[in-house]
């Protein structure tokens, strides 16, 4: 039972998410930020990760610390459920169309986070949601989760299109990545026999 159960709570949010790696791609997802919502939803459904995210947030200030924690608990939540990351395929990548736009998105459930970011909006707010804070979250799960992350937008003009196509390139990815690879026999899969370290 891959399964990861995180509560956080912090002067700025009260978060409480459960992901299955295992799952179907179920969701319930409420962090206050709309297209936030959709995001989160869409990676759910497309990385077939069954997520439960519950965001209290104080957006009175703005959008940041909701997006940002909400991503931290997100990451960390994959992070339990992958444990000691044994017999997982651990890369995965997706070429991800939506109409005009193109994205590709490329991981490695390293131990090792890092992003990269090759991707711009040319405008302020996605419905009520920060475009700046984008960037923001993929950082963040990609921290608290120990990924190695690439994101790339070959080409695009639709802002709509150009966030939704990377996460679902990143579910898609996450996908890939996360699957159990019978072949490896619940070995870890490094010559190191450990990920992260």
């Amino acid at each position: 039972m891959r399964k990861g159960r995180i509560e956080r709570k912090t002067k700025e949010t009260s978060i409480l998410v459960e992901v299955d790696l295992d799952g179907t791609g179920d969701y319930a997802i409420s962090t206050g930020i709309g297209f936030l919502d959709h995001m989160v939803e869409q990676f759910s459904r497309h990385s077939l990760i069954d997520v439960s995210l519950k965001v209290d947030g104080d957006l009175h200030v703005d959008q940041h610390h909701t997006t940002e924690d909400s991503a931290i608990a997100l990451g960390q939540a994959l992070a339990q459920a992958l444990s000691e990351k044994a017999g997982i395929g651990r890369y995965g990548e997706a070429h991800s169309p939506m109409d005009e736009t193109l994205a590709r998105v490329v991981l490695d459930i390293s131990g090792r986070p890092y992003l990269v970011w090759k991707a711009r909006f040319t405008q302020e707010k996605l419905g009520e949601w920060d475009t700046e804070l984008i960037e923001h979250w993929f950082h963040s799960v990609a921290q608290s989760a120990g990924l190695t992350l690439h994101c790339q937008v070959l080409y695009g003009s639709n802002n709509h299109h150009i966030c939704e196509a990377l996460y679902k390139g990143f579910a898609r990815a996450m996908r890939q990545a996360v699957e159990l690879d019978t072949r490896k026999g619940g070995a870890v899969p490094s010559t190191k026999g450990q990920l992260g370290g």
